[in-house]
């Protein structure tokens, strides 16, 4: 099958179009034949070895998608070939054929087409389980959401109305936060040219925010942290400005804040049920209009490398998706 290969740990920007074996599916696993796959930040660190979790070399990438079933392994029950799809992957989502355990796979809600699906489950999923499971995000809470114009920030603010939080928009253009004020983000602040605690204290009349979700990292997460009310909560999603931020405990005691890490991938196996839980609510939050998704370009199988440089470089609003059989 034509695929996405990466053939050693290293440069996104090395990997190639090649060819790989058609993936069989074993025992509790679905094979489905992919036409779309969303493109996502860990990408790039599962390329360079630094993920979690390590494929066997060679492999494709890919850690989400869309498209139909083609064959289900044995003791799966609840789909047919033929079914349409979204599916959760550890990898081989940019490729023509992949094999997924079937408790990672979930049908595609009706009227929503191949690409949005393939950009729904990691970024959706993450902030359903950041602000709901994690953060404990209450109805009349205020929502500070970093990267609020990225893929990922831009569910976190939907998922943050969708609970009745107050939700402040943060990004680095306006581009991005007319982006979030379309998808219902109350109050914006442009962190490249205004003082970000200072703008997050004016809001909430010096009061300062419940939550902070935050998928940048660096020096805006110290920043954000010291943005928060008595007992806030800063969700730690991930490290997009490239830098791991080191907090100070001394604050976390005076203000009673929690620093709350968010692995979302973990939940596959630890917790299955709270993983499929989060996705039939937001399948009730989409059928009712509630969830937005942003697909901001699509993009050949060929141009994977340059989509992961994209994110890597913050060029991105909304979600990147890649068509497969472009």
């Amino acid at each position: 099958m034509r695929a996405i290969v990466c053939e050693d740990w290293g440069d996104p920007a090395d990997l190639k179009i090649g060819e790989l074996p058609d993936p069989e599916p074993g025992a509790g696993q679905v094979k489905i034949r992919m036409r779309a796959a969303g493109v996502n930040f860990a990408d790039s660190v599962l390329v360079r070895g630094h993920y979690q979790e390590k494929p066997e070399l060679p492999f494709a990438p890919g850690l989400e998608g869309a498209g139909e079933v083609l064959e289900l392994g044995e003791g799966v029950t609840g789909f047919a070939p033929g079914d349409r799809v979204m599916a959760v992957l550890s990898a081989g989502g940019y490729a023509e054929q992949a094999v997924c355990d079937a408790t990672n796979v979930f049908p595609i809600p009706e009227g929503m087409d191949a690409a949005t699906a393939a950009a729904f489950p990691v970024a959706y999923g993450t902030s359903h389980l950041a602000l709901v499971h994690r953060g404990d995000l209450k109805a009349g809470e205020t929502l500070l959401v970093l990267g609020a114009g990225g893929g990922v920030g831009l569910t976190a603010v939907e998922c943050g109305k969708a609970l009745g939080a107050t939700v402040i928009a943060a990004a680095s253009s306006a581009e991005k936060l007319e982006l979030a004020r379309e998808r219902g983000a109350d109050h914006l602040i442009n962190y490249a040219e205004d003082d970000l605690r200072a703008a997050a204290r004016k809001l909430t009349d010096g009061r300062g925010v419940d939550v902070v979700y935050d998928p940048v990292g660096g020096d805006l997460s110290l920043t954000a942290m010291r943005s928060l009310a008595w007992c806030g909560r800063l969700l730690v999603i991930g490290f997009a400005g490239g830098n791991v931020p080191q907090f100070p405990a001394n604050y976390l005691l005076v203000k009673n804040i929690a620093m709350i890490g968010v692995y979302w991938g973990a939940y596959r196996q630890r917790e299955p049920e709270i993983f499929r839980d989060g996705f039939a609510e937001l399948g009730r939050w989409w059928t009712g209009g509630r969830l937005k998704p942003h697909v901001s370009q699509t993009l050949p199988l060929s141009d994977v490398p340059k989509a992961i440089a994209m994110l890597e470089g913050r060029k991105a609003t909304g979600r990147l998706v890649i068509d497969i059989d472009a």
